[in-house]
């Protein structure tokens, strides 16, 4: 009945939740047959499917030979940040696999069978990976490798610091994101099928990768810290507490949530950046793959904005939500659309004693002048009396069907992750 409730506040979500599981995903998420591929490229396609479903959807979705690429571009990292992430390898083992993991690609029998951690599997059978990596014209080879080489070495550099500065904030981001959005955008021009600028301009690759980064940094405040992970920049926290863990005491919410505020404040400054990244491309299987991560983000951001509950429990966007998310960010008309609607909603919630009200209402007044809108996506969360009434009874009619293709519609609605 609870579930019934929540759709009944929203009854956009019930029409959306059925379109999209009645084929609307196919339009933004069409699957591999995994019987059209050779041996290696079906098990690295099960592999991507095993460890990231979010990831595997757009992946999955993109044309050509540029899908296969990122699908093994995905797979190194993930075996590289497997390694990053298991604690039971000692430092002094880590550190020279992370600086040297870049050149496993070319060891066609390098392998690593000591992993605890739950995706070993892609270190287990690194072979299958590195040969399909192999496999890869050098145009795609060339950017894999350089991009594995620089991330291992940045995972290196901040195994034994924590992030201190804004600018460490951006360094770290930089290392685990930034560079993925970097080595994507090259892939894309590499493939033909985006302008060459997309790969040059890193800058603006970058922000598309700080900006996801950080969005899940914030949101995911309390699950780090029960295990004993710190990603929030000391130079922000250190205003508000005496140590990190302090702002989730219910004594120190006020000063927990305007920390909060300002961190969210610092993470759309990468906005511009994202709108004018995703205005320079062409091919719509690219821009579904990168508009799509970048919504969902905003959207995070808007629920997680001035809301204690980040440091209560987790702070998530609802199915129906990210469902309609997905399938309407298919243009950048669309996209700025939805940027100017979730804006709109932080600036609806700044509070006038919030210590970083200022500088959020004028990151907001730029994004606003980027992003107004100028089509009928402009009132797209509009709906008449008729479609509600219809909803409602819909609502009442199917919410136990509903609660039952929830589950199977996570495969493709996973938002947020790294």
């Amino acid at each position: 009945m609870e579930l019934l409730k929540k759709w009944l506040g929203h009854p956009e979500d019930i029409y959306n939740l059925l379109r999209f599981k009645m084929g609307g995903y196919r339009t933004v998420m069409p699957r591999v047959d995994p019987d059209s591929l050779e041996c290696g490229l079906r098990t690295c396609y099960r592999y991507l499917n095993q460890t990231s479903r979010s990831f595997a959807a757009v992946i999955q979705a993109l044309d050509g030979e540029l899908r296969h690429a990122v699908c093994i571009f995905y797979l190194v990292l993930r075996a590289l940040d497997t390694i990053e992430d298991d604690m039971t390898i000692s430092l002094d083992v880590k550190v020279p696999m992370l600086h040297e993991f870049h050149s496993y690609l070319y060891q066609p029998e390098w392998k690593y069978m000591e992993s605890k951690e739950k995706d070993r599997q892609v270190l287990e059978d690194f072979p299958t990976i590195s040969m399909e990596f192999r496999n890869l014209s050098k145009v795609y080879r060339d950017v894999i490798s350089d991009i594995c080489h620089k991330m291992g070495v940045g995972m290196a550099e901040f195994l034994e610091k924590k992030v201190d500065s804004q600018r460490e904030w951006d360094r770290y981001c930089h290392y685990v994101a930034g560079l993925v959005g970097i080595g994507l955008s090259r892939l894309f021009s590499a493939s033909e099928l985006e302008d060459a600028i997309v790969g040059q301009d890193t800058e603006l690759a970058n922000s598309m990768g700080l900006f996801l980064q950080k969005t899940n940094i914030i949101r995911d405040y309390l699950e780090d810290q029960m295990e004993g992970r710190e990603f929030w920049p000391r130079e922000v926290w250190s205003r508000y507490a005496k140590k990190l863990s302090d702002l989730a005491k219910p004594e120190n919410i006020d000063m927990a949530v305007q920390c909060l505020n300002e961190l969210i404040t610092n993470a759309l400054h990468h906005v511009p950046d994202v709108l004018t990244y995703l205005s320079r491309l062409k091919n719509q299987s690219v821009f579904n793959f990168c508009a799509i991560p970048q919504v969902m983000a905003i959207a995070t951001l808007a629920a997680c904005y001035n809301n204690k509950q980040v440091f209560r429990g987790v702070v998530k966007i609802r199915k129906g939500q990210a469902v309609s998310l997905m399938m309407d960010a298919t243009n950048i008309q669309a996209v700025k659309a939805i940027m100017y609607q979730y804006v709109e909603e932080i600036y609806q919630k700044i509070p006038s004693t919030d210590p970083s009200s200022n500088k959020t209402q004028q990151i907001i007044t730029s994004i606003r002048a980027m992003s107004l809108p100028s089509s009928p996506m402009a009132s797209r969360n509009h709906y008449s009396p008729i479609y509600l009434s219809c909803a409602m009874l819909l609502a009442a009619l199917s919410w136990q069907y509903l609660s039952t293709i929830s589950k199977a519609t996570e495969d493709y609605v996973q938002a947020g992750e790294n």
